[in-house]
C-alpha cells in the first residue's frame, strides 16, 4: 500500500492556478509551482502529470469558479442591466484592487497560447461559450421580466457583453477605474 498524499489535490490545483494566473504559463517554472503549492516537484508531477496537465486542471478550476460566480451574481434580485453592471464592476474592481493587475486567466491564456495550443484554445473557448450562455439566459429573463426590450437579440447581445468583458479584463492591466466604468456603462446602454 502506497503512502497517503500529504496534500489536498484541490488546494494544490487552486494554488497552481493562482501562480499560472499571475506569471503566465511559460513563465511559471516547476520551482514556482513547488514553492506556491508547498509540494515537491517530483510529488507534483507524480500526482498531476506534467506542468501542462496541471495547467489544464487549473484552467478547469478557473472555468468552474467563474461560471459559479457569474450565475450567482447575475441571478440576484434586480434588472438585467443592474445585475450585469454590478457583475462587470465587481470583476474590474477585483482586477484593480489585487496586489498585481493580472486580468483574466482565460484572456491571458488566449494571448499567450491561443492559436498555438489547441487544447488551451478549446478550453478557453468552452469558458467563453459558457459565459455567453449565462449572459443570454439572463437577458432572456430580463425580457420575460419586462426590463429588456423584446427586440434585443439575446445571443448577439451576450456575445457583445462577453467581448466587452474580455476586453475590460485585458484593459484593467493598464487603464484606470473611471475609464473602465465608462466602458461598462456604454456597453450596457443597449440593455
Amino acid at each position: 500500500m502506497g503512502r497517503p498524499k500529504g496534500f489536498e489535490p484541490d488546494v494544490v490545483v487552486a494554488q497552481a492556478m493562482e501562480t499560472f494566473w499571475t506569471k503566465g504559463y511559460a513563465d511559471t517554472s516547476p520551482a514556482d509551482l513547488a514553492e506556491a503549492t508547498g509540494v515537491a516537484k517530483g510529488s507534483l508531477y507524480h500526482s498531476f502529470g506534467s506542468k501542462r496537465e496541471l495547467f489544464a486542471k487549473a484552467l478547469d478550476l478557473y472555468s468552474r469558479a467563474g461560471a459559479e460566480l457569474t450565475e450567482e451574481f447575475l441571478w440576484r434580485p434586480g434588472t438585467a442591466k443592474e445585475r450585469f453592471h454590478a457583475y462587470f464592476v465587481l470583476l474590474v474592481d477585483m482586477d484593480l484592487d489585487g496586489p498585481v493587475r493580472r486580468g483574466c486567466l482565460a484572456q491571458n491564456t488566449v494571448g499567450e497560447l491561443g492559436g498555438r495550443d489547441e487544447e488551451a484554445t478549446r478550453a478557453v473557448h468552452r469558458m467563453e461559450e459558457r459565459m455567453i450562455e449565462l449572459f443570454a439566459a439572463r437577458i432572456e429573463q430580463g425580457q420575460r421580466d419586462g426590463d429588456v426590450d423584446l427586440d434585443v437579440d439575446a445571443r448577439a447581445q451576450a456575445l457583445l457583453l462577453q467581448t466587452t468583458l474580455a476586453g475590460l479584463r485585458v484593459m484593467a492591466k493598464t487603464f484606470d477605474r473611471p475609464a473602465l466604468y465608462r466602458i461598462i456603462d456604454t456597453a450596457l446602454a443597449a440593455l
